[in-house]
């Protein structure tokens, strides 16, 4: 109990450095359903899986990094080993750019398949100008009206196509943090997966937290075992095909700022939009 005392101070000590809060949202009042707010790292805002295209991808690298980190610092405090392993193209934590793929693990959840390494950030590549021409607008215009749901759907055939990587690797960074909660007696229900530092928070809050791990007695089975009943495809499916998203406007473009506790965030629309990475041009669109 003294050990799983001392890992519960690092870890409050880790949320206050890191400055994980809720910013804005409302309770229920007289009746009325409360809102839910917008979780925030490093000040700044991690939104759910299906509002990340609203925002710049230097936005979503930034603040991605500051999670990685986070978790990083918190598995290693609580003794924990996680499915998908977390790599950095600069040989160092925070060195480079990252990417994550499976390690080595049972069958069990369908996960421990996909070693394949995917990117764990954006391209910051400019949007083609419209085209002068007004047919040739036109044209282009009918191209981007794909609706985002068959945009997302099209690119999630598995491996062959480049533009799903950067998604694939997301839901890979969910299931962690899903399975994370698992170890510290959290249930986490797959519709709630995409909330990834609400997750942590609650994490974080465990009256269970660092009883467990894989390091010390009692010791965890290693990644995963038949008591956590997640299956990686399935979260995979949920993700993409149907992401949760906040249902605000959607901006083309947003400048990417730090949100204080005192106000909302605010967002500033541009022009340009973005694409998401894997080694060639192909994007979300």
């Amino acid at each position: 109990m003294t050990l799983a005392r001392a890992r519960s101070g690092l870890v409050q000590e880790l949320v206050e450095v890191f400055n994980v809060v809720e910013v804005g949202g409302r309770p229920p009042i007289g009746g009325k359903a409360g809102t839910k707010g917008e979780w925030t790292i490093g000040d700044l805002i991690l939104p759910v899986p299906g509002d990340i295209r609203r925002y710049p991808p230097d936005h979503i690298n930034a603040v991605i990094t500051h999670t990685i980190h986070f978790l990083s610092l918190l598995t290693f405090y609580l003794g924990v080993k996680l499915p998908f392993e977390i790599s950095w193209s600069g040989d160092k934590l925070g060195v480079g750019s990252p990417s994550i793929g499976a390690g080595r693990g049972s069958e069990l959840g369908g996960w421990a398949k996909w070693h394949s390494r995917h990117p764990l950030h954006l391209s910051s590549a400019p949007s083609p100008s419209v085209p002068k021409d007004k047919d040739k607008a036109r044209e282009s215009d009918k191209e981007k009206e794909i609706p985002a749901t068959h945009a997302v759907m099209d690119s999630y055939v598995e491996q062959d196509q480049p533009q799903s990587s950067f998604t694939t690797a997301l839901a890979m960074l969910l299931y962690n943090v899903c399975y994370l909660a698992y170890t510290q007696n959290v249930d986490v229900p797959l519709a709630q997966a995409g909330d990834v530092l609400s997750n942590l928070w609650s994490v974080c809050c465990s009256p269970d937290l660092g009883k467990k791990s894989h390091e010390t007695l009692p010791k965890l089975l290693p990644p995963t075992p038949p008591g956590f009943n997640l299956d990686f495809a399935q979260l995979l499916q949920a993700t993409t095909a149907h992401p949760a998203s906040r249902m605000r406007p959607r901006p083309l473009k947003t400048q990417m700022r730090k949100v204080s506790r005192k106000e909302e965030p605010r967002i500033v629309e541009e022009e340009d939009g973005w694409d998401l990475v894997e080694g060639g041009n192909d994007g979300f669109m």
